[in-house]
C-alpha cells in the first residue's frame, strides 16, 4: 500500500468533491445466493471507492472488524466486547445457544395450549420481534401475537383488554429490567401475570427475582449484547414457536463468513459492503445528503424501516471524533412500506428542495411483479436513470443515489443474510468515522430527563 498520511488521501477525496470529475459509474454489481445489489450511484465511481479503501487501510479497518469478531473491547466506552454475532455460529459457549436457551420455554407454551403470545418491549425488544413476526406470518398460525410497548395505558387497554379471560402468555423483553415503559405494563398487569403464564428475558437476572420472577421463568442473554442487535438472541424466542429460527441465525453467519473470508465471491461481497458505506460517508460530507429514506416494497417487510431506523440512528448518531477528518456522522433516517409511500412523500423526494440518498428494498421472488416494479421505476427516476421523453419525467427534479436491493430469497435465511449485512455496513461506517457504534448515552441522557419531570 501506498505509504502517504491519511491527511494527504483525505484531500483527495476534498478535490473530487469540487473537481466535476466525468467519469461518475461504478462498474461493479453483486450477486449472491441471497441478495441482489445494483448502484444507481451518480457522483460516486470506482476512483471514489478506491480512494475511500485507501483511507480505510490507514485507519486498520481489517484491524478493527478481527477484534469485533473475535470478542475483542470494540465497546470502548463501556469497556465491553459486542458479541451478539456469537448466536450466528454454533457456539461453545451455552450463553450463546438460542436453541438450547429457548427450548424448555417453547415446550412449555406449546403443551399448555395458550392462545395469545403477548410481548411487552421497546427499541430492539419490540422493533426485533415485531420484524420477524411480520415476516413470518402465517394464515395458518396456531397463535395470535401482539406487542406492547408502552407507556400510555390506552395503547395497553386496546391490546389487552379484549385479551382478558383467554389463554394468554406473556413475555417482557428487557435488557436492563429498568425500562420504564415496560415496568409500567407489569404493574398494570398484575395478577393476571403468574410463575405459569409469563417469562423475562433480560440481562438482569437479580431485578427479575426481585420483581416476582422463579428461576425457571427467566430467559438470560449476556450484558455483551446490545438491545439493538439482539434480534438474534432470545428476544425473538416467540419467532421460534412456529418457525426454525436456525435458518435466521444460518443467514446472518453466511454474512459473516463472507465479510471474514478470502474467496473471490467473499471478496466481491467485501467491496459491495463497503460500496454501502463509504457512498453514505461520501454523499453526507461532501454533498450535504444528510437524510436518507429507506423504502421496502415488500409487505412481509413493511417494518423495515423502522428497524433499520434504530440500527443506524443509534449507532450512528453520535459527535463527531475530533481526530476524524469526517464531520458529519449518521445519516437522519426516514422511510417506510414503498408502495404506501409513493401516495405521501414522493412527491417531496421528485420535486422538493430535499437532498438525501435512498435505500431501496424488494423481493422479485415474490407474487406481486407491481411491487417490484415499482421497486425499480422508482430508483431509475430518482436516480434520473430513466430513459425517454415525457412531460411529467421532464418536471421531475430528481438526483438521488439510490442503493436496489433485492432479496432473492424471502425466507429467514434471506432476512438474516440482509440483516447481518446491514450491522456489517453500519460498523465499517463507525470505524471509518472514528466513533463507537455500540454505545448510547443520547438515549439514557433522555430517560434521565424524563424521569425528572415524572418527580
Amino acid at each position: 500500500m501506498d505509504t502517504r498520511s491519511a491527511k494527504s488521501i483525505f484531500s483527495d477525496l476534498k478535490k473530487l468533491s469540487k473537481s466535476g470529475f466525468k467519469n461518475r459509474k461504478l462498474s461493479f454489481k453483486f450477486e449472491s445466493e441471497f441478495l441482489d445489489y445494483h448502484p444507481h450511484l451518480k457522483d460516486f465511481s470506482s476512483k471514489h471507492y478506491k480512494i475511500f479503501d485507501e483511507f480505510s487501510q490507514k485507519l486498520d479497518l481489517q484491524g478493527s472488524l478481527e477484534d469485533l469478531f473475535s470478542g475483542e473491547i470494540v465497546n470502548k466506552t463501556e469497556n465491553k466486547p459486542a458479541m451478539h454475532h456469537q448466536y450466528r455460529i454454533n457456539p461453545k459457549s451455552e450463553d450463546f445457544n438460542f436453541k438450547k436457551i429457548t427450548a424448555p420455554h417453547i415446550k412449555r407454551i406449546k403443551r399448555e395450549g395458550f392462545q395469545n403470545i403477548i410481548t411487552f418491549g421497546i427499541g430492539g425488544s419490540y422493533e426485533g420481534p415485531k420484524l420477524l413476526q411480520e415476516f413470518t406470518n402465517k394464515q395458518s398460525s396456531n397463535f395470535n401475537y401482539y406487542f406492547v410497548s408502552g407507556p400510555d395505558k390506552d395503547e395497553f387497554n386496546s391490546i389487552l383488554k379484549p385479551l382478558i379471560g383467554q389463554k394468554n402468555f406473556y413475555i417482557f423483553s428487557s435488557k436492563s429490567l429498568s425500562t420504564d415503559e415496560t415496568l409500567l405494563c407489569f404493574k398494570w398487569l398484575g395478577h393476571e401475570r403468574n410463575s405459569k403464564n409469563s417469562i423475562v428475558i433480560t440481562a438482569n437476572t437479580k431485578k427479575a427475582i426481585s420483581m416476582g420472577f422463579k428461576k425457571s421463568c427467566i430467559v438470560p442473554f449476556p450484558e455483551s449484547v446490545g438491545g439493538r442487535y439482539s434480534i438474534w438472541s432470545p428476544i425473538s424466542l416467540s419467532v421460534e414457536l412456529e418457525n426454525n429460527f436456525s435458518k435466521f441465525l444460518k443467514g446472518g453467519f453466511n454474512a459473516d463468513k463472507m465479510l471474514l473470508g478470502s474467496s473471490k465471491e467473499d471478496k466481491q461481497y467485501q467491496k459491495f459492503v463497503k460500496i454501502l458505506a463509504f457512498s453514505d460517508l461520501w454523499f453526507a460530507n461532501f454533498k450535504n445528503k444528510k437524510n436518507r429514506v429507506v423504502l421496502s416494497y415488500n409487505w412481509k417487510l413493511r417494518s423495515l424501516t423502522n428497524y433499520i431506523q434504530q440500527l443506524e440512528m443509534e449507532s450512528l448518531g453520535k459527535q463527531a471524533n475530533p481526530k476524524s477528518f469526517f464531520q458529519e456522522t449518521g445519516q437522519s433516517i426516514f422511510g417506510g412500506f414503498g408502495s404506501t409511500a409513493q401516495h405521501s412523500y414522493f412527491q417531496l423526494l421528485h420535486q422538493g428542495t430535499a437532498e438525501f440518498c435512498t435505500d431501496i428494498v424488494y423481493s422479485a421472488s415474490t407474487n406481486s411483479t407491481l411491487s417490484s416494479a415499482q421497486a425499480r421505476g422508482q430508483a431509475s427516476l430518482l436516480s434520473s436513470d430513466f430513459k425517454g421523453s415525457n412531460n411529467l419525467l421532464e418536471k421531475t427534479n430528481s438526483n438521488s443515489p439510490v442503493n436496489l436491493l433485492n432479496l432473492k430469497k424471502l425466507s429467514l435465511e434471506g432476512l438474516g443474510f440482509l440483516l447481518a449485512t446491514w450491522e456489517h455496513r453500519v460498523f465499517i461506517t463507525a470505524c471509518m468515522l472514528q466513533i463507537n457504534s455500540f454505545d448510547q448515552y443520547g438515549v439514557a441522557a433522555g430517560k434521565v430527563i424524563s424521569k425528572k419531570f415524572l418527580t
